[in-house]
């Protein structure tokens, strides 16, 4: 029985080292992520005392807004659209075969007319039936075409947009009203940007009148609260650290800014992929990377864009299967650029950082969790160890959600009320029981489906928020 106990012992170290590099690079991450969010409040600042805001030096814009049975929120989501602080820029909402009464609610709200515009087929879709227009709102077009799917819909607004950028937006969000020119900037400062990504922040719990954000509030249960920490973790630190190092993998399929030609030449959005945001993205990079053209892929943590979470744990635990079957189709389809020089950090510390921590975290999590209680249980290691480090690894998560939640109140400042960022502390450490252990098996069982080949969206059930 020996060689049990040395094997044991052998992979505690390896669970121990993992452990140490993990955490390691998410602290490395978060101080890069502070230095990001900082130096992006002052070029903030810099345009709102410019007065830039108030020009038209920006480039045009169509936002692209996707619909499949979204009859809920759809007029208020479309005004919401309507009313952003920007004067050149259209709204293209693209109604994806939907079987409820989507469509008919955008005929009735917003006096929509079917007229003759035409449409390129450069990125080919499914059949675009009809094309509506509108007399009330001469920037709003609404295409009726055959379902799909999200990347279809999309391709379908791009072939149809008229703009230098395309703005993609899930069509049950809703943004801020200037969110449009701060997403911008970054096209401003760097013309040789050529896709944005900003904040999507929780909806659930705050109240809107006019589909504008009138006090933002914690949501009421556990599961949606726990979605609030993550969500500012995710945002603030993740992706603003990235940022920083220019190695962006990942702009949300919810909120994002794209250079439309940039699009259209590496053939638009991908239709036989659930991660369709991610992979565009890593996509981008591979080809301007590839073709030695100058490029940069940016983050802004001020644009915000609010949408309405799972409430339950069922239609959650679909979204992130899904959401983990997307990132292992996009490293697997880019598996090249894994450790290969050419694509300098991108290759180096990017992709290795998305398959060892993020992709393959759950697969090892719960193997660590079978191992300490299987050593503990040999003798092996003692409990006095065994207690020390899940302290350790707790204290470590809290830390990191705890700071999340401190960004956001010393650089965004949305909770107004003391309450409310005291909730999201209280959360940072709560979700480490029960949540977080969910999280890893959804994550888990997505990794199998994909392996498995599944390839189906997952039904989102959606409440009234707005």
């Amino acid at each position: 029985m020996a060689w049990i106990t040395d094997l044991l012992i052998a992979a505690n170290i390896l669970a121990l080292l993992y452990f140490l590099v993990v955490n390691g690079s998410y602290i490395t991450l978060i101080l890069l992520s502070w230095l990001q969010v900082r130096e992006s409040r002052r070029q903030d600042n810099l345009f709102d005392l410019s007065g830039l805001f108030d020009t038209d030096l920006y480039r045009s814009a169509s936002i692209l807004a996707p619909a499949y049975n979204e009859e809920i929120s759809i007029v208020e989501s479309t005004r919401t659209l309507l009313n952003l602080q920007f004067s050149n820029y259209e709204v293209i909402v693209i109604n994806d075969g939907s079987t409820d009464r989507t469509l008919d609610k955008l005929i009735e709200n917003f006096d929509l007319r079917e007229i003759d515009r035409y449409i390129p087929k450069r990125l080919e879709t499914e059949l675009v039936r009809r094309v509506f227009g509108s007399k009330k709102h001469p920037n709003l077009y609404v295409i009726d075409k055959e379902n799909g799917g999200k990347a279809d819909a999309l391709n379908a607004g791009i072939n149809a947009s008229r703009k230098d950028l395309i703005f993609s937006v899930d069509s049950d969000s809703l943004l801020e009203e200037d969110v449009l020119k701060r997403m911008l900037t970054a096209f401003t400062l760097d013309q040789e940007t050529v896709a944005v990504g900003g904040v999507v922040r929780v909806a659930n719990g705050c109240t809107f009148r006019h589909g504008v954000v009138d006090s933002v509030r914690v949501p009421d249960s556990y599961i949606e609260r726990a979605q609030a920490v993550e969500y500012l973790r995710s945002f603030l630190f993740g992706r603003s650290s990235w940022d920083y190092l220019d190695s962006l993998l990942i702009i949300s399929g919810a909120f994002g800014v794209f250079d439309r030609e940039a699009v259209i030449r590496i053939g638009g959005y991908l239709t036989d992929t659930v991660g369709e945001d991610m992979e565009l993205v890593v996509r981008l990079h591979r080809y301007y990377i590839d073709n030695k053209i100058p490029y940069r892929i940016r983050f802004l943590p001020h644009p915000v864009c609010w949408t309405e979470v799972p409430d339950n744990r069922k239609t959650l635990g679909r979204q992130r299967n899904r959401w983990h079957r997307g990132l292992a189709d996009t490293l697997f389809r880019h598996r090249k650029m894994l450790l290969n020089p050419k694509y300098g950090r991108l290759g180096l510390f990017a992709m290795p950082f998305f398959l060892f921590v993020e992709l393959l975290s759950p697969v090892i999590e719960l193997a660590g969790y079978v191992l300490f209680i299987v050593s503990w249980l040999l003798g092996v290691i003692n409990f006095t160890f065994f207690l020390l480090f899940f302290t350790v690894a707790l204290l470590l998560g809290v830390i990191m959600s705890v700071l999340s939640v401190l960004l956001e109140e010393l650089t965004m400042k949305k909770y107004d009320r003391v309450r409310d960022v005291m909730v999201l502390v209280l959360y940072a450490f709560l979700e480490n029981f029960g949540y977080r252990q969910m999280h890893v098996w959804w994550r888990f069982r997505g990794l199998i489906d994909f392996i498995r080949g599944k390839k189906e969206w997952g039904k989102m059930v959606r409440k009234k928020t707005f």
